[in-house]
């Protein structure tokens, strides 16, 4: 069955009505082929009163739980969570401020579902990684999961064409990157939990859900040294998390910074093997494959400086290099997005066919965990917006550093000033953010609170009005992240890219090797903000912040590269290379009956890969759009219901 090949949870009220939801769950087919790797068993934690309160399919992440008394704490992330772990964070403690406080002390990648003092609530986690949901159901009133598609399965929720249309934009600002795909399926805010209604569903006294802000980002008053040290610890113990103890992993190490850094924090858990994978670039000009390489060297001791570093617990390594001509391009196989239904259509898509061959590659070696470097950019660069923030504070260092971005990037000397002493709100902004207008130019300053994105040509006048009521409307009652510019762009950055990772956990799922991010944590994500922002971004020094905090684990030598390689030919050659298949794509369009796309426009495009209209608009959300919708409509083809097997309770 498409589109069903991952795990999900979802908790129930304490009612019979809630009883019955959890027989009417979707399931794999077992007897699918491509499913015989994923599929697996449902376990169920149950109210004080036996009926079921938590009902998940952990494929792939683990479910540790306890109760004590009417009291109970369920975290589901990368780890099991020892019982003596939870009885400390479980004890004694009465309240949600409490408990919180406590579980900062573990790695940040987990939901967690509690319940104190007969209050209920649940959240995921502060970047965005896990995400949580809620839907209101006929009989049984509020539900809640981690996956949308679950919700409006059992809600009969249809699709909603205002946010499916916001879906065909490159990326979506804060709010509203929390439109759900379905009506009536609504996605409770990274940072925020959801406090659950406990009385009987259908009562006069029966209160709807209600959102709390658990998370705020630290102030930034770390010096680099001190920030520094925390943020390495941070990475090795979410690394630790995912997969200490294991005797077999991977990383993806593309000859980059991050996942670089991540090879060595893997390689520090001292498994038994550890593969590492490079994929080859075409462009004869990239240095990735030549600092992978270096690594790997360094790594194996075959360097004075490795020698030095080596130990009686280092892993055999093997570096696998997938050749350039073995890499698919970009649009590659768009039919096997099929084998994911994501929470949302994601612009990475049309590059699946190549992340899975990656981890098909990886999972052949026996990997039993897979690590990438995703999240370092958006953490660790720095995006100029920052500079808004460093200006009201320090002014003259904020200037000089302007002044060197400036001229790396061909920023003019008064737009640049103008854009810096512009105090335009956030709702004011967010109204104006998506235009029909042409993109802007490369070398407009970015200083805003975000990057403003133009219409595409192939968008009906149905779409273009779709999409500005919904920023018309979010920014009526938009609040920023933050009230500091920068740091509101940072912090949106980070959840934008978070969620795009989920494509690759799905593409796991599929293959059956669980991967992770690391870099996607809240403490790593904390103690990256924490720093103070002249120390954690410079346009003299790469990622300063994570160079330093990676010392005395990366060798020096490794930590000095500066440059950062791009695939964007890769994506111009897609569009010729497969061609055939986006017409095949924009014939019978699914986009285009819902009235979003001219499809005769796409095919027109598809015929023409080199079209100026494609240099300047990319394609590829759009295409994302249409291999999603094409899978979500197809996810549940039977009505029939398949009831859950009880395995566990608490």
């Amino acid at each position: 069955m498409p589109g069903l090949l991952r795990d999900y949870f979802v908790v129930l009220p304490d009612s019979v009505a809630g009883h019955a939801v959890a027989g009417q769950l979707p399931a794999p087919d077992p007897t699918a082929p491509e499913a015989t790797a994923v599929v697996g068993d449902v376990l169920t934690v149950a109210h004080p009163s036996g009926r079921p309160w938590v009902v998940a399919r952990p494929l792939v992440r683990k479910v540790s739980h306890l109760r004590r008394g009417d009291d109970a704490l369920v975290l589901i992330g990368p780890d099991r969570v020892p019982e003596p772990v939870l009885a400390g964070l479980l004890e004694g403690v009465r309240d949600r401020a409490a408990l919180e406080r406590r579980l900062a002390r573990l790695p940040g990648l987990h939901h967690v579902v509690a319940r104190l003092s007969g209050e209920a609530w649940i959240r995921g986690t502060a970047s965005g990684l896990r995400r949580i949901y809620h839907a209101r159901h006929a009989e049984a009133g509020t539900l809640a999961s981690d996956r949308p598609a679950v919700l409006a399965r059992l809600t009969g929720a249809p699709l909603d064409d205002g946010a499916l249309a916001l879906r065909m934009l490159d990326f979506l600002p804060h709010p509203l990157s929390r439109r759900v795909l379905w009506r009536g399926v609504h996605e409770t805010g990274a940072g925020y939990g959801l406090a659950l209604p406990v009385a009987a569903p259908g009562t006069a006294a029966a209160p709807g859900p209600r959102e709390y802000r658990w998370w705020e980002p630290p102030p930034p008053e770390l010096p680099l040294a001190e920030g520094a040290r925390k943020l390495g610890d941070a990475v090795a113990a979410s690394v630790r998390a995912h997969v200490g103890g294991l005797d077999r992993i991977s990383c993806e190490l593309s000859g980059g910074l991050d996942s670089t850094a991540l090879t060595f924090a893997a390689r520090a858990t001292a498994p038994a093997t550890l593969s590492l994978l490079t994929v080859a670039a075409r462009d004869r000009y990239s240095e990735d494959e030549t600092w992978a390489r270096r690594a790997v060297e360094t790594a194996n001791g075959s360097t004075p400086e490795a020698v030095s570093r080596s130990s009686a617990a280092a892993p055999d390594l093997a570096h696998h290099i997938i050749p350039a001509d073995q890499a698919p391009y970009f649009y590659a196989d768009l039919t096997a997005t099929s084998a994911e239904l994501n929470d949302e259509p994601l612009p990475v898509a049309p590059g699946r066919a190549r992340a899975h061959l990656l981890l098909s590659r990886a999972h052949a070696t026996g990997s039993r965990y897979h690590l990438t470097g995703y999240g370092g950019d958006e953490l660790f660069l720095g995006l100029p917006h920052a500079y808004q923030d460093l200006f009201h504070g320090n002014p003259l260092t904020a200037w000089n550093h302007l002044g060197g971005l400036r001229h790396q990037l061909g920023w003019p000397l008064l737009p640049t000033l103008k854009a810096l002493l512009n105090r335009s709100t956030f709702p004011r902004w967010l109204a104006g953010a998506v235009t029909p207008e042409p993109q802007p130019v490369t070398r407009t300053p970015l200083l805003s609170w975000g990057v403003r994105q133009s219409l595409r040509p192939w968008f009906t006048d149905h779409a273009n009005a779709l999409i500005a009521e919904e920023f018309r409307a979010a920014a009526e009652e938009a609040e920023p992240i933050d009230p500091w510019r920068g740091r509101h762009v940072d912090i949106d950055a980070v959840r934008m890219g978070a969620r795009h990772f989920q494509a690759m956990e799905d593409i796991g799922m599929t293959i059956g090797l669980p991967v992770a991010a690391p870099f996607y944590d809240d403490r790593v994500l904390e103690a990256t903000l924490a720093v103070r922002l002249a120390d954690r971004i410079s346009p003299w020094r790469y990622k300063p912040l994570l160079v330093e905090a990676m010392r005395g684990v990366v060798p020096d030598a490794l930590l000095a590269r500066t440059t950062k390689d791009h695939m964007s030919s890769d994506e111009h050659q897609g569009l010729r290379e497969h061609a055939p298949e986006l017409a095949d794509l924009w014939t019978g369009s699914r986009l285009a009956e819902h009235g979003l796309v001219d499809a005769r426009h796409l095919l027109r495009l598809a015929a023409e890969p080199f079209s100026p209209v494609l240099v300047e608009h990319s394609i590829s959300s759009t295409v994302a759009g249409e291999t999603w919708l094409r899978t979500a409509e197809n996810a549940w083809p039977t009505p029939e219901l398949t009831p859950t097997t009880t395995t566990s309770e608490a």
